[in-house]
């Protein structure tokens, strides 16, 4: 019996029977999600706020997660939406001038569990070639787990395949939105002379994504994941945005898609990005699958195929279209060089288009901005 000093205080059960002893942060009690893992060496903050991570659990395989503490700048919405979060090293005191509390204080005002102590290259290779794994994670400062009732939970997930998660996570109603991006000394600006009006349909929208909606000069009425095509084109809009989110994209299209129908039919120029990408390609005719691991990571090389270019961009996302389902008129437009996945779609006669990855950033490289300026410029044509 290992003394109190050393005793485990969480523990990680996976669905396949694989058992991870750590030591706890954050909130205690016990969580059942996927396990999924993020490869970005910033932006801890940011990605359990992302509303993408519903339903998930983050294994970070950067080491040095809470080093810089937590801000209220940095949040993507208003609470973490990731279920937990795993990590190799237990955080340090924060060290950094932006920083007003720590990670570990943070997770625990807000009801979520970490475990750190974790190997997580070996969790990574797991995940890698076994697929997201159910798992169970549990905190308890006396080290008290039933480990069965763990595994019973991990096998007892019902899985993100199937699933609409828009619905937990987008607004309750609709609000207005002219808070432009972070700059240095300033912070946040309101955009005062925006040249297009926008609607961007919530199905989970982080809020660097509105931000860089409004530097690009637009002013951007939020409206929830429910909103019908007479809800959205009654606000008359220039064009129309389609939000990231969480869950499965066939199941959240049970009612996204006939709306996204009605604003094509309208002949509104449309830009979507990771769960809004998705929900334009059904909306077109296309399909999407459940990834193996999905991509979780601000390192992704995309090759955008007219151009040849390669950016290094930011994901996250455990669905893909599938591209050899896509429909005449409508064209791949950006690949990812990882796996050759899709990445990005457009009409071939519309401004219509999105992309799999963040343009936003947030965290991440900033390669992909140019997608908002180019949304910009199809709503100044029409």
């Amino acid at each position: 019996m290992p003394s109190d000093q050393a005793r485990p205080t969480a523990c990680l059960a996976l669905a396949d029977g694989t058992l991870f002893y750590g030591q706890g942060f954050g909130a205690t009690g016990q969580t059942t999600a996927e396990l999924c893992f993020n490869t970005a060496m910033t932006g801890y903050q940011e990605i359990m706020t992302d509303p993408s991570y519903a339903g998930q659990i983050v294994t970070f395989t950067f080491p040095h997660i809470g080093n810089v503490g937590v801000n209220p700048d940095d949040d993507e919405t208003a609470d973490p939406v990731a279920a937990g979060m795993v990590v190799k090293w237990m955080p340090t005191q924060s060290a950094n001038w932006r920083a007003v509390s720590e990670l570990s204080d943070w997770l625990a005002a807000r009801g979520r569990i970490a475990i750190g102590g974790i190997d997580t290259r070996r969790l990574t290779r797991a995940i890698r070639q076994q697929g997201a794994p159910h798992v169970a994670l549990a905190h308890d400062p006396e080290g008290k787990f039933d480990i069965d009732a763990l595994f019973k939970a991990a096998r007892a997930f019902p899985g993100l395949e199937g699933l609409d998660l828009a619905k937990n996570v987008t607004c309750a109603q609709s609000y207005r939105w002219n808070e432009m991006r972070w700059a240095w000394p300033e912070g946040y600006k309101p955009q005062t002379d925006p040249k297009h009006r926008v609607v961007a349909v919530d199905y989970g929208a982080k809020r660097n994504i509105l931000r860089c909606l409004a530097s690009a000069g637009c002013d951007v009425t939020v409206l929830p994941a429910t909103a019908t095509a007479e809800d959205i084109l009654s606000h008359d809009p220039d064009g129309v945005f389609l939000s990231n989110g969480p869950g499965d994209p066939a199941a959240t299209g049970e009612y996204a898609v006939p709306a996204i129908q009605g604003v094509l039919a309208a002949d509104k120029p449309v830009f979507g990005i990771c769960l809004g990408h998705q929900m334009l390609a059904l909306a077109l005719g296309a399909r999407t699958i459940k990834m193996n691991h999905g991509h979780h990571g601000a390192n992704h090389p995309v090759k955008e195929i007219t151009t040849g270019k390669v950016e290094i961009t930011s994901m996250n996302h455990g669905f893909a279209v599938d591209s050899q389902t896509l429909p005449e008129g409508v064209l791949e437009t950006h690949v990812s060089l990882f796996d050759g996945s899709n990445c990005g779609i457009r009409m071939a006669d519309k401004p219509v288009f999105s992309v799999q990855h963040h343009p936003e950033a947030s965290p991440g490289p900033q390669d992909s901005f140019y997608l908002f300026e180019r949304f910009a410029a199809s709503m100044q044509k029409t």
